[in-house]
């Protein structure tokens, strides 16, 4: 199969949708032979472990996010943290505070991640979830039940939630990418959302 040229105009366009730097585009769109999507995929999937490498660093500097929809029926206040308040005072980590904001006045998720669930409330779902395939074969019961607690997970955990504006990307990946982007750890520490007319 012929090697295809990698022009600078595709070196761009790659560039613009990921925020990669130069090099990195024109090193994944030769390994991916011109394909911009699977190219986007390679970065991404670098991006990860780049993200991986910067996760246990301590993020105390951030910005409030906040956004108000449909006429001030409901408002959002989300803390999003990085390490310098030189990031937090980019376009880029604004507009990630921002697109936080707006998915979760959209999504309304109920945790930030798996690990803020209450105990009680992940044995609760598991019984429920037991009692659902009870008539199923023991060994296939634990499986069903995993897959179904996390499909609980991705339902009302804002960071395995996909994305309102992209539901091929989850909430997490977008702060994954943001992080490859900025060059710091990011994270997403708690948020607020209230509706007019809804109790506390």
């Amino acid at each position: 199969m012929a090697v295809m040229d990698i022009t600078a105009a595709m070196v761009k366009k790659l560039r613009d949708a990921t925020g990669a730097g130069m090099m990195e585009c024109k090193a994944a769109l030769s390994e991916a032979n011109g394909d911009l999507e699977a190219a986007t995929t390679l970065l991404r999937k670098r991006g990860l472990a780049t993200a991986a490498k910067k996760a246990g660093r301590t993020t105390s500097e951030g910005l409030i996010g906040h956004y108000i929809h449909m006429g001030g029926k409901i408002g959002v206040l989300v803390e999003v943290n990085c390490e310098s308040d030189f990031v937090a005072r980019t376009d880029k980590f604004q507009e990630l505070t921002k697109e936080i904001a707006m998915h979760i006045a959209a999504a309304n998720p109920t945790y930030v991640r798996r690990e803020d669930v209450p105990e009680d409330v992940v044995g609760r779902e598991k019984e429920i979830y037991k009692d659902q395939v009870k008539d199923k074969p023991a060994q296939v019961i634990d499986k069903i039940v995993e897959g179904k607690l996390n499909s609980f997970y991705q339902q009302f955990c804002l960071m395995e939630q996909a994305s309102v504006r992209d539901p091929n990307v989850t909430i997490t990946q977008l702060v994954q990418d943001a992080i490859r982007i900025l060059g710091e750890n990011i994270t997403v520490s708690r948020f607020t959302r209230m509706k007019v007319g809804e109790s506390a």
